[in-house]
């Protein structure tokens, strides 16, 4: 990790990797069961068959395992060496442990899915990654995205979490030329005992060369 790697790699960051770490087979089997074949259906309506897809923050490997049964492509990054360590066994493919900061991609998918993951991230690490999402991206790739749905920015059940509307996520990224919404819509928590929970999915567009 570079110098300036580890200045953006905060407390905050710390204290959400250590929980992953600590509950990673809990999480794992609390998720990669999650029936959600609508959402990635939706992103993969998007892409040509057989794309590149970067599962960034894949956790319990879910979505790449249904990705790669589809005939995509793909690469699966976690923060979390403990989740990466149970994930590579489920998925069969390689899982690499990597900070969201650390991407360096240039112009390698069509498709970068990020479901429930970047939301731990500050505003102000999100603006940093959002442009590394983007130039990993090739021309006119699509990103999926999802945040809990509010304006809180904070701790929650262990976790640093930014929280965002439609509205608060399009003035926060206005200043992004190269980012086009394409979509977006709320939904409720499809784990059982927590649909009264909202989220904010995102499509998201790379409109330029970055």
């Amino acid at each position: 990790m570079t110098l300036e790697q580890t200045k953006k790699f905060t407390e905050q960051d710390e204290n959400t990797l250590q929980y992953y770490n600590q509950n990673a087979t809990k999480f794992i089997e609390n998720t990669k069961s999650v029936e959600f074949h609508s959402v990635q259906d939706k992103f993969l309506s998007y892409l040509s068959d057989g794309s590149y897809i970067l599962d960034f923050g894949c956790g319990s490997g879910r979505d790449s395992k249904y990705f790669l049964e589809k005939g995509y492509r793909v690469d699966a990054v976690d923060g979390s060496e403990e989740i990466c360590k149970i994930t590579r066994e489920y998925v069969k493919i390689e899982v690499k442990t990597m900070l969201f900061s650390e991407l360096s991609f240039v112009n390698k998918y069509e498709g970068i899915w990020a479901c429930s993951s970047i939301l731990h991230l500050s505003k102000d690490e999100l603006q940093d990654v959002l442009y590394k999402m983007m130039r990993a991206l090739k021309k006119e790739g699509y990103i999926y995205t999802s945040f809990k749905y509010g304006e809180y920015a904070g701790y929650r059940e262990e976790r640093y979490y930014t929280d965002f509307t439609e509205n608060s996520f399009a003035a926060f990224i206005k200043d992004f030329s190269e980012i086009k919404i394409v979509e977006y819509w709320i939904s409720k928590d499809v784990r059982p005992g927590r649909r009264e929970e909202k989220w904010l999915n995102l499509i998201l567009q790379k409109s330029d060369i970055v």
